[in-house]
Formats: structure tokens, C-alpha cells, sequence
């Protein structure tokens, strides 16, 4: 409702169109690219019990898929970096990990050293997405697919050596906030 005298010209109303929505994703990669894109179904939360089926039903099988078109270029370790999130610190989690023979990279708690997918990954991909309309998820998730196919190798293998100089600053600075 609006208030308005009786002479005013009526407001105009825009059509707007539907937009395809929100869509949360989990980017599995290495220094060689993506391993795995995972998109939660619409009203899922992500929880611990979530995780470990993506971790055991398609990240683990995405991991041994890649190690074959390697051809043993790839270790058999699978050394995880993800942040302190709740689902990814229960214990479930935590022993799903252990019985995939996985090991897990530290996150301190608190860090002001965000996770190389925070800063590295979704920014860019943000940007190559930012000002686009998408009418459905499926032209969503083919977009963001595209686009992380696109990126060189290098794109990934110098956000894993930047980690690297990023821990030994936020090490140097006793935990101090760290600019990107």
C-alpha cells in the first residue's frame, strides 16, 4: 500500500522474470584442475552426514577416475584442506576421513588465512558470472562448469604454491590479519 493524493498518477509496475535462484557448491581441486563440482539439492542443508556421502560416493570415485587418466602421476594420499565449517570438524566426518585413509591440512581455528578457494576460486568466477541471467540451474551449473574447465592448469597449481608463501605471512605475523 502507498499513500498517495486521488490526482496522482498511478505507480508503474515492472514485470520482473524469473532468475534461476541460488545454487551451493563444493569445488573439489588440485594443482592440476577440478576434481569434482558437487551442487546440493534445493531445501538441503550441508551436514556432516551430507558430507561423508559426497566424500565417499563422489569425491572418492572422482579421485581414483583421475588417478587413472593420470596414469599413477598422482599419489595414492589425498591430503584435504577445507575449512573449520561444523559439518567438517564432527566426529563422523573426522572418521569417514580416517577409513578413506585420507589425511586432513590443519585450518587453525580463527585463521585470518582464508581457505585458496575463498579467495582464489570464487572471486574470479564471480566475476566471469557477475551481470549474466540464467533462466534455470542447469544453464547455471553448465556456466560455472565451462568456466572452470576454461582456466589454465597454471590457474590452480599457483593458487596451491601461494598457500604456501600465504601460511609461512600469517606464521610471521603470530596470526595478524593478512591482506589477499
Amino acid at each position: 500500500m502507498q499513500w498517495k493524493y486521488t490526482l496522482s498518477p498511478s505507480s508503474k509496475k515492472f514485470k520482473s522474470q524469473p532468475s534461476a535462484g541460488k545454487l551451493l557448491l563444493t569445488v573439489f581441486w588440485d594443482s592440476q584442475g577440478p576434481i569434482l563440482e558437487h551442487y546440493m539439492k534445493k531445501g538441503v542443508t550441508v551436514t556432516s552426514v551430507n558430507y561423508c556421502n559426497m566424500l565417499r560416493n563422489e569425491m572418492r570415485p572422482a579421485i581414483c577416475s583421475k588417478q587413472r587418466e593420470q596414469r599413477g602421476r598422482l599419489t595414492q594420499s589425498v591430503l584435504l584442506l577445507h575449512d573449520n565449517a561444523r559439518p567438517h570438524m564432527e566426529h563422523l566426518t573426522i572418521n569417514t576421513i580416517r577409513q578413506l585413509n585420507w589425511e586432513v591440512l590443519e585450518h587453525p581455528a580463527y585463521s585470518p588465512d582464508p581457505a585458496s578457494s575463498d579467495f582464489h576460486l570464487f572471486g574470479p568466477l564471480k566475476n566471469a558470472l557477475r551481470g549474466r541471467r540464467f533462466a534455470a540451474d542447469d544453464e547455471v551449473k553448465e556456466a560455472v562448469h565451462e568456466w572452470l574447465r576454461s582456466q589454465p592448469q597454471t590457474f590452480f597449481s599457483n593458487s596451491i604454491k601461494k598457500l604456501t608463501d600465504r601460511w609461512a605471512k600469517c606464521i610471521e605475523k603470530k596470526g595478524d590479519y593478512i591482506e589477499k
